[in-house]
């Protein structure tokens, strides 16, 4: 399952440091603008405890994660949007993902040089909203042209609910909000808002880039930014990119533990990141547990059963018979599949069944 998450940021914010501690890919990170001119892919694997104590149980030949796919866009300045800088293709990179993870630095560093000259978070994130807000402008206003006069005059209703959306994103623009601001209720309205793939109302993460000292708590820069977006329909979290790539550094899990508790952290912010941003995807995960191995699979959260078996294979969503559902704690508490069926644990579910993040699946099919 091939979505994408973007990172974007001005440049000298920390956003390839960051990419770097994300991936084993290395994207270059200096203290000059527009290092990164190729967007960076990482696939990375998203962190998730309830493979080990799983594999714990069922001793099986091997673990397999799932994984979420990190794109390091190069960064914006102002005029973007006019292709400024590199500025239309970065655009069109963003354009190409389905969820914005947004840096902002939070932190004061003489030998990094800032591109406007002083640290102001919520500037900073007002000047990216701009550029992508009058991309999306530019959007709008060519599909309002187009189907205006069906609307108004030809007494065409999917054309005047198309209209009507479009004009509420226009209006919302044109104040300086961005489209994720406006809600639409009905389901044929917010497919006509998705279909248009504005920059601006994909689901967001601002990632507060602090320094060491603030990794736990943040700082007042940290906090100004988090109560700027707090109408926003977006997520917040704090990230000291430096600590990280020297946590990246570690060899070994324990070493990395020693250091996250000496700075009173009890998860790195790398794999905070991973997980908020799979979940900012919509994305959830199902388990198989056998002999052969103890694996993750994504699916998009809510769901029904024979989506989640075509995961595997589309013949299983193609032949799907019943799934077979141990909860995940069920199976800690019993310790094997055999005892959570003696105890009557495991259900059996149909065509309808919405998966459940965490659900043990076992589905029969015939094809």
């Amino acid at each position: 399952m091939a979505l994408q998450c973007g990172i974007v940021g001005l440049p000298n914010v920390g956003k390839s440091t960051l990419f770097n501690c994300l991936s084993n890919a290395k994207a270059q990170a200096a203290n000059f603008p527009f290092c990164t001119i190729e967007p960076n892919v990482g696939v990375i694997t998203v962190p998730d405890e309830r493979l080990n104590k799983l594999a714990e149980l069922v001793k099986p030949g091997r673990i397999v994660p799932t994984t979420v796919e990190i794109v390091d866009i190069a960064g914006l300045v102002k005029g973007a949007s006019k292709g400024e800088g590199l500025g239309n293709k970065f655009l069109a990179n963003i354009r190409e993902t389905d969820a914005i993870l947004h840096v902002v630095r939070c932190f004061e560093d003489p030998n990094v040089t800032h591109v406007d000259g002083t640290v102001d978070p919520v500037r900073d994130k007002e000047i990216i909203d701009y550029e992508l807000q009058i991309k999306d402008l530019e959007t709008i206003d060519s599909r309002i042209q187009r189907v205006q006069k069906q609307a108004q005059t030809g007494g065409d209703k999917q054309a005047k609910l198309v209209y009507d959306v479009l004009a509420r994103f226009k209006e919302a623009l044109e104040q300086g909000k961005s489209a994720r601001t406006v809600q639409f209720e009905t389901k044929d309205e917010q497919k006509i808002a998705h279909d248009l793939f504005l920059l601006t109302n994909k689901p967001v993460m601002y990632i507060c880039n602090v320094d060491e000292a603030s990794a736990v708590t943040g700082n007042r820069y940290s906090d100004s930014l988090i109560e700027a977006v707090k109408e926003e329909n977006a997520q917040t979290l704090i990230v000291a990119a430096k600590i990280e790539s020297e946590i990246a550094e570690l060899d070994t899990y324990d070493e990395r533990q020693l250091f996250l508790n000496e700075i009173g952290l009890d998860e790195s912010g790398v794999s905070r990141l991973i997980k908020s941003a799979y979940k900012l995807l919509n994305l959830s995960t199902f388990l198989t547990a056998g002999p052969m191995e103890v694996r993750a699979w994504t699916f998009v959260t809510g769901s029904k059963a024979p989506v989640c078996a075509g995961v595997i294979h589309t013949d299983f969503e193609k032949g799907f018979i019943r799934a077979e559902v141990i909860k995940y704690d069920d199976y800690l508490k019993y310790g094997s599949e055999t005892a959570v069926k003696e105890a009557g644990k495991m259900s059996v579910e149909g065509k309808e069944y919405v998966v459940q993040d965490g659900d043990i699946m076992h589905f029969r099919f015939n094809v």
